[in-house]
């Protein structure tokens, strides 16, 4: 239990937090990864690179600061963030590094603002953070391991590979020993690691599984990025019978089953695959499901002949294909972008949205379907990467 002297000091360094946060947080990194090389085989480099890893974790510290005395408002964002570290194998021996670095980063940034009474606050609000992330993490350790599946990261074999689109290939993955897999819920991903030629540290990645839950195998597609190193490995370098190193499924965004309430999957370009894995499950609902997919045209279109298929044999299943750049023999449904005006016409105000894709475009999505209507609690949605807010969150 904090103290109130500690929760007073915290909630009053806000407004620099405010101004200075992300600085602080970039200081963080640079300082933790010169002084702790060991720990780059958590952290995707391509998030260090573009500088969102830094703004989110600013915008977590401050949310921290605000609710300081009730983090479980919290509650969502920082399930959002366990089931990242159980994917990456995070320990409880990371936390102190991080607490230690993140301290030196704000005396580094604030100099004389940074007081011992400032100091010692934020370590020990720091430390009772740490022991809620612990906490909650150990209990998905061992939930992992009751359900089958294992801690750290395990080698899988690749047993199939298909080309999905110009620029998205499946990879089908089985255990070595033939044991069954832990089924995933819809929704959720697997986090694989792979060696970077040049690069003294493993590069993790998230990637949804595409499929219907099952015990055999596991299916990831990865959509070639022009500057993903991982991505362009697996694309040119994984082949039949190479293994790759995969977690335990994590993830709390998952498909949650109401028998009467519509829903409607709104998916943006490789978007799709943990949308894709909820609509294999939704199917066996008597709701009413409509399923979207935005995309450039049929050339960068996944999974096309694979919806048009459940949507033959699922009268209850509706499917609308938006094209923003169509070649001559596309016929999509929709021509252009989807708009507030279409979400209002096709999206009933009763409905349960789930979204994936880019973060401009769910951005974009969330704030049309907050326009017309729907509350934020019906709309859910998956950021791969870090987590910054959406809409008018």
């Amino acid at each position: 239990m904090l103290s109130d002297k500690t929760i007073s000091i915290v909630k009053a360094t806000v407004p620099v937090l405010e101004t200075h946060g992300v600085t602080i947080t970039e200081t963080f990194y640079r300082t933790m990864f010169e002084r702790n090389p060991e720990v780059k085989n958590f952290f995707n480099q391509s998030n260090q690179k573009a500088g969102g890893q830094p703004i989110a974790l600013a915008q977590a510290v401050l949310a921290a600061a605000k609710n300081i005395d009730q983090l479980h408002v919290l509650e969502p964002a920082i399930m959002h963030i366990v089931h990242k570290h159980r994917s990456l194998h995070v320990t409880p021996e990371l936390y102190p590094i991080v607490g230690e670095n993140l301290l030196l980063a704000i005396k580094e940034v604030l100099g004389d603002q940074a007081t011992d009474e400032i100091i010692n606050a934020w370590a020990e609000a720091y430390g009772a953070i740490a022991d809620v992330f612990i906490s909650l993490e150990n209990k998905q350790v061992k939930e992992t391991l009751q359900q089958n599946g294992w801690e750290g990261y395990l080698p899988l074999i690749v047993t199939g590979i298909v080309q999905e689109s110009s620029n998205i290939k499946s990879f089908y993955l089985k255990r070595p020993d033939d044991k069954t897999l832990p089924v995933h819920q819809a929704g959720q991903y697997i986090s694989v690691q792979v060696d970077v030629p040049g690069v003294s540290y493993k590069q993790p990645r998230q990637y949804s599984l595409s499929m219907a839950p099952n015990s055999e195998y596991y299916r990831i597609s990865v959509k070639k990025e022009e500057q993903g190193i991982v991505s362009g490995l697996l694309h040119n370098n994984w082949k039949m019978g190479d293994t790759l190193e995969a977690a335990s499924p994590s993830g709390n965004f998952v498909y949650e089953g109401k028998e009467n309430t519509p829903v409607v999957f709104i998916a943006g370009g490789v978007g799709i695959t943990p949308l894709l894995s909820m609509l294999h499950v939704a199917k066996a609902d008597t709701r009413p499901i409509h399923f979207v997919h935005c995309v450039q045209n049929s050339d960068v279109h996944p999974f096309a002949e694979e919806v048009k298929s459940l949507a033959r044999s699922h009268m209850n299943l509706k499917v609308t294909t938006i094209y923003s750049n169509p070649i001559p023999v596309d016929q999509p449904d929709v021509v252009g972008l989807l708009s507030k005006e279409w979400i209002g016409k096709h999206v009933s105000k009763e409905a349960d949205v789930y979204v994936c894709g880019p973060t401009s475009f769910m951005n974009h999505v969330v704030q049309c379907c907050q326009a017309n209507g729907l509350a934020e609690e019906q709309i859910r949605f998956e950021v791969f990467g870090p987590s910054i807010g959406l809409g008018n969150n």
